[in-house]
């Protein structure tokens, strides 16, 4: 690369439509194919992510560290995991239901749903 040049964002198209170039990917990442879907009780309102994590936090509010199971006091992040996350919930208060596949939990301010597709 040139200094100075900015790097150029690569598209191609095919008969499907457009579909980012491999090195885009590669520096940037690509959603893969989503694996995992939270509905909002309240409103329906429908997520989806290809990853998802369960954080913990100090008694301060700072990250503490992930785990891949639900746990009460924990917070549901969904993927990409990084500054432009799919959706973060507030921390879960109650597990209502859990099954393969499946989780209906309360958080301090809703109740959703997690299937894994």
């Amino acid at each position: 690369m040139i200094g100075g040049v900015q790097a150029k964002v690569l598209l191609s198209q095919n008969e499907y439509g457009l579909y980012l170039d491999k090195i885009f990917e590669e520096i940037y990442g690509k959603e893969l194919e989503p694996k995992y879907k939270l509905v909002r009780e309240r409103d329906g309102m429908l997520k989806t992510s290809a990853e998802v994590k369960w954080l913990e936090f100090n008694k301060d509010g700072r990250y503490k560290a992930d785990f891949e199971d639900i746990a009460v006091g924990r917070s549901l992040l969904m993927s990409p995991f990084n500054h432009y996350f799919t959706w973060q919930t507030t921390l879960v208060t109650e597990i209502i239901e859990e099954k393969q596949g499946y989780v209906k939990f309360s958080t301090e301010n809703s109740v959703y749903e997690l299937f894994k597709l």
